[in-house]
């Protein structure tokens, strides 16, 4: 099982991680963060399997991934 923890309050809301999600669970909330962003969220974590694309595309570096 994978967690992916996104620092919400850095995010740009650009979308390239919700584009690159194989399992399509990555979202960009309706409320906006510090900097006035929409930011990317992960609506179902449990079905992330880990790859990390949504990682390795961030250009803000806001994403980590974790395996178990």
């Amino acid at each position: 099982m994978a967690k992916v923890k996104f620092e919400t309050d850095r995010c740009k809301g650009c979308k390239l991680c919700t584009n690159v999600c194989p399992q399509e669970i990555i979202i960009i909330e309706e409320e906006a963060n510090i900097k006035g962003y929409y930011p990317a969220a992960v609506k179902e974590t449990e079905d992330c399997i880990g790859c990390a694309f949504c990682a390795l595309i961030c250009p803000d570096v806001v994403i980590e991934v974790f395996k178990e």
